[in-house]
Order: structure tokens, then sequence, then C-alpha cells
């Protein structure tokens, strides 16, 4: 069982996704650094006077618990778009351009599959002349490089 859990933890997509939410993490506290020091005070500025932020009152005049903070939720959709915009330029697109030259296609469309007639297997790649699983012959199927044709 610990030999198992082992070989899971040691597995590279379960490291890959680990070294992420590290990173992830890491990047989330200078956004939200940036949101609270810089996005909210802006927003504090636009709407202007001395009230506890952007939004409504909804019971008594000062309390914060009854207070709907949209400038807070306008906070959060910026930070969300902040953060997500710098996992995809410094994490994904330079993953993506490593898998390439390693001949590997990342974070793109599938590569069209057919249904093997014979064991109904549905993962059989387009170009396949036998199927993976059982071993028959596959049709070509349109635009396919077929010699009977």
């Amino acid at each position: 069982m610990i030999k198992g859990f082992k070989n899971f933890l040691m597995r590279g997509d379960v490291i890959t996704v680990a070294v992420g939410l590290v990173v992830a993490l890491a990047f989330s506290t200078l956004v939200k650094a940036f949101t609270d020091n810089v996005i909210n005070p802006l927003v504090a500025a636009a709407q202007g006077g001395n009230t506890i932020g952007l939004g409504w009152q909804l019971g008594h005049a000062g309390n914060k618990a009854t207070f709907l903070d949209i400038g807070s939720f306008i906070s959060a959709i910026i930070y969300f778009i902040i953060f997500m915009a710098v996992v995809y330029f410094v994490l994904v697109l330079p993953y993506k351009h490593i898998q390439a030259r390693r001949g590997i296609t990342v974070f793109g469309d599938e590569p069209p599959t057919k249904v093997c007639p014979e064991c109904l297997s549905d993962d059989i790649p387009d170009a396949a002349r036998k199927c993976k699983h059982c071993g028959s012959e596959q049709p070509q199927t349109g635009g396919a490089h077929s010699a009977g044709v």
C-alpha cells in the first residue's frame, strides 16, 4: 500500500501539478498585494467621499456587516483576471512551447478519434490501421492514405 502511494506521488504529472500549485500560490500572493495596495485605493478614489467602500449600506450606517461592498467584488474580478493572465503567460505558454519542442501537444484540441467496430473502443486515432486494443483492421476514414480506394 505504501509502495503504491509512493509510485503515485512520483508520477511526473503529480509532480508537475504540485510545482505548478506552489508557483501559483506564490503568484497569488503577489497579485493580491497588487490589488489590495493599488487597485482597491483606485476603486475607492473613484467613488469619492469618506465612506467604507464602493457599494450600498443595507442596515445601520457605518455597519460593515450590512454593507454590500461592490468595490471588493470589482477588486476580486480584477485580481482573478490578473492572476489568470500571470498563470497563462508565465506557466502555460512556456510549458506549451517546451512540450512542443519535445513533440507533445498540450492544452490544444484533442486529435480526432474513431470507434473500433470490433471492440467498440472509442479512442482509436483517426489514421490508425489497427485497433490498439483488439488488433482488428480499421477502415480508413475520409482523406486518409489508403491503397485500395
